[in-house]
């Protein structure tokens, strides 16, 4: 009687066990797959992030280039009015800032930025560094909790 007891044990033991590590498996499955979403969340929305800092800069260029055109024909306008040549002048800086929004809104000023920052993280780590490193769990509630106190003192 008693080693069909333990055998019924051992058996429920070995199955018990088995089931355990199949939803230990399964568990680690789901924290993979939730980690991929979360990082193709995260790209996603960087993704639209840019897309939107890239049409914002061809919006401020139709502004800019609004202006620069008015600006140059009024700076012609008035050297051909006195001859003066010094009214030209702005006509520069003006010309390197156009120059400027023209290559981020439609030239390949994008490709070099993320070439950069590529290099910079490469090779220059250290200057990325947060101050006071990476806050930890405990400090992250630690600061909720003193924001929950400043929110019931107010």
């Amino acid at each position: 009687m008693g080693s069909v007891t333990s055998s019924i044990a051992d058996n429920m033991k070995s199955a018990m066990k088995e089931s355990m590590d199949m939803q230990q498996q399964r568990m680690v499955e789901n924290q993979r797959k939730m980690a991929e979403r979360q990082l193709h969340i995260q790209n996603e929305m960087r993704s639209r992030m840019v897309a939107a800092q890239l049409a914002r800069a061809r919006e401020l260029l139709y502004w800019w280039g609004s202006f620069y055109g008015l600006a140059m024909v009024g700076m012609i306008a008035g050297y051909a009015k006195s001859r003066n040549p010094a009214i030209l002048v702005p006509s520069f800086p003006l010309t390197f800032v156009f120059g400027y929004q023209l290559d981020l809104a439609y030239g390949s000023k994008m490709e070099r930025i993320i070439d950069m920052a590529e290099d910079i993280m490469d090779k220059e780590m250290g200057m990325l560094a947060l101050p006071a490193g990476l806050p930890t769990i405990t400090e992250i509630d630690k600061s909720i909790e003193e924001h929950k106190l400043k929110k019931k003192v107010k």
